[in-house]
């Protein structure tokens, strides 16, 4: 670190012993502090647009970071948005065959769960009155009924009257959260189909996730940018020269350097 800091020293030393004709190098100071907030204004709604106004090469860094960033934001977007439409299709044409004639999107923790489970299970039992939930715990129905028990029931493999409060909690409980006739699944004998759709889920998810990465780096460079041109704009309107504030960061290490015109 103390290299690092050294070297950045090193470099302001050489800047500040670059010579420059008068006229370049001198700057109204008062006109300067009456406009300090236009250029990091500029490079915060367009990065580097605020450098470029002063005349400094590194602006078009700022400018490219902006639309790489934003081009991989884009591209991952469609990238999620694809995935996420092809695994609900792979679950139409596979899990929900046979129980719906048309898909019917839903909430994504809808998709979630049919990872876990190979199979949502039945909702009603038996079709007379009265509504008999799911008991196999190994389906997702059966999973949500046995929950209820254990949650209102003193014990779950006993059940107690049905017009009791606790049967009736268990009952409302287990209507709220099971999935219904229209958005039961299956994936017996598909287990093959079903890893593909957990690998569909997973690359959309990164895919989104990504995505969300690239926004806090357009955020970031915007940031950036505007506290460059701020710092250098008070540096001048300070020097009464022009001024340029240069970042270098490396791992491990941040340098920077000052150039002050002569």
């Amino acid at each position: 670190m103390l290299r690092g800091t050294a070297r950045a020293l090193a470099i302001g030393t050489a800047a500040l012993a670059v010579p420059l004709p008068p006229a370049a190098a001198q700057v109204d100071s008062a006109a300067l502090r009456g406009r300090i907030w236009v250029r990091p204004l500029a490079s915060l709604l367009v990065p580097g647009f605020g450098q470029l106004l002063a005349r400094q090469d590194r602006g078009v860094v700022y400018g490219a970071v902006e639309l790489y960033a934003l081009s991989r934001y884009i591209q991952l977007e469609h990238a999620g948005d694809a995935g996420a439409d092809a695994f609900r299709q792979l679950a139409f044409q596979v899990a929900q065959r046979g129980f719906a004639a048309t898909r019917r999107d839903t909430i994504f923790e809808y998709y979630e769960t049919m990872e876990r489970f190979a199979s949502s299970g039945e909702f009603d039992r038996d079709p007379g009155p009265g509504l008999s939930p799911e008991t196999d715990p190994s389906t997702y129905n059966g999973s949500v009924w046995l929950l209820a028990r254990r949650t209102f029931w003193a014990d779950p493999n006993t059940p107690p009257p049905p017009t009791s409060p606790a049967y009736q909690n268990a009952i409302a409980f287990y209507v709220h959260h099971a999935v219904g006739p229209a958005y039961r699944w299956s994936w017996r004998d598909a287990g093959l189909q079903q890893q593909a759709f957990r690998d569909l889920i997973r690359n959309s998810d990164n895919a989104f996730r990504n995505a969300q990465g690239q926004l806090g780096l357009l955020l970031a460079n915007h940031v950036v940018s505007a506290l460059d041109a701020l710092i250098s704009a008070r540096l001048t309107a300070a020097a009464g020269r022009a001024t340029s504030l240069r970042t270098l960061l490396e791992p491990g290490a941040a340098h920077f350097a000052v150039r002050v015109a002569f």
